[in-house]
């Protein structure tokens, strides 16, 4: 029994080498998934067909994040600014011919194929970045910074355009952790905070009235509790009311009662309050920060420049994306329309995120000079 336990145990770690995969990070990665379809299964009963949709998604992520896990970091390095300069195209793309949906003009539309090019900007940007940077003397001159900044900008302008600001700032700020990763002097952050400051009030003049009103109720939601405010009220009474323990599965009052809005997308973490409380809502949290460790573990063991940039830039822009979701639900930020990563219903991020697990375990397995 011991003889076939140990050689099941040896077959179980061929396999895993084989494919390049990193047991810990995957077991966050199915725990969070799990979690995710118990809690999606109870938000969308009332369209139980977007269960099989999302399982397929699971499925070809999957699917995806093997073939990732199996391209040497090498091959990104080559690949980096192709996917970079194609994915700013499709971009431009979605501002011409765009499928244009709830106001907004963000998917492409390719037949067989319906997605989201801002999603695969999520990785390009890093990659992007870190090709640029990974032959230079770090940390990075002026003129790096301002080459730095300028492939920061322009993806995230055409996607502030389309409108969507919630990708928008998670592109940005992938961008922005490859620069803080990369060893980026402290007194360029200052500059860079006080030039966004100072370019606040341009912003806003160039805001849509709906985003202008989204940082309006967020700083005080009961002025239009009827209105642009009903999304966040009905989100912490919720939260709120899931106590210690939660009401029980499938027993969300706000969710089945048409009280709670998107709550299969943007607000799903307000199902998971509701439904499992407060000890819930921290074992998600402690899944993603888990999930968190393992990836910025990967990067600090790098070998190169190139992989450790990347590595650390796709972990922390995993956990940003969870960070500003559940901050925009429980009202600490304004609401900007983010998905939670493996959790919310949708496709595209689901196959980008695991995407992006996959090249971090490119990284750990090949975790050697080249």
């Amino acid at each position: 029994m011991f003889a076939f336990t140990e050689k099941k145990s040896s077959l179980i770690q061929k396999t895993l080498k084989k494919t390049n995969i990193d047991l810990p990070l995957l077991l966050g990665i199915v725990l969070l998934l799990a979690l995710g379809i118990a809690i999606l299964y109870s938000a969308i009963q009332e369209t139980p067909k977007l269960l099989g949709r999302q399982i397929t998604g699971i499925i070809l992520a999957f699917i995806v994040m093997l073939i990732c896990a199996k391209i040497p970091p090498r091959k990104y390095i080559a690949l980096a600014p192709w996917l970079f300069g194609i994915t700013t195209i499709l971009l431009l793309t979605v501002l011409g011919i765009g499928i244009i949906s709830k106001g907004a003009q963000r998917w492409l539309n390719l037949g067989l194929l319906r997605f989201q090019p801002s999603e695969i900007m999520k990785i390009a940007m890093p990659l992007m970045l870190a090709w640029y940077l990974h032959n230079k003397i770090l940390p990075p001159k002026a003129k790096d910074l301002l080459i730095a900044g300028i492939i920061i900008l322009v993806p995230t302008a055409i996607i502030t355009k389309q409108p969507d600001l919630g990708t928008a700032i998670i592109v940005a700020a992938s961008g922005v952790f490859v620069l803080l990763l990369a060893g980026i002097n402290w007194k360029a952050v200052g500059w860079f905070l006080a030039t966004f400051l100072l370019a606040s009030p341009i912003a806003w003049h160039f805001m849509h009235n709906y985003q202008k009103d989204r940082l309006l109720i967020f700083l005080n939601p009961e002025n239009d509790p009827s209105g642009s405010g009903y999304n966040i009220i009905q989100s912490k009474i919720a939260i709120g009311s899931g106590g210690l323990l939660g009401k029980g599965w499938l027993h969300g009052t706000q969710i089945h009662l048409q009280f709670l809005p998107v709550h299969a997308t943007d607000f799903i973490f307000a199902v998971c309050g509701e439904e499992f409380g407060y000890i819930g809502c921290v074992l998600l949290i402690a899944i993603f920060v888990y999930i968190l460790g393992c990836g910025l573990y990967i990067s600090s063991k790098a070998t190169d420049t190139f992989s450790r940039l990347v590595a650390g830039s796709l972990s922390l822009t995993f956990f940003a994306s969870f960070f500003v979701n559940i901050s925009m639900v429980t009202g600490l930020l304004p609401v900007v329309g983010l998905p939670l990563p493996l959790i919310s219903f949708g496709s595209t991020a689901l196959v980008t995120t695991m995407a992006a697990f996959g090249i971090i375990m490119s990284i750990r397995a090949n975790q050697t000079l080249f």
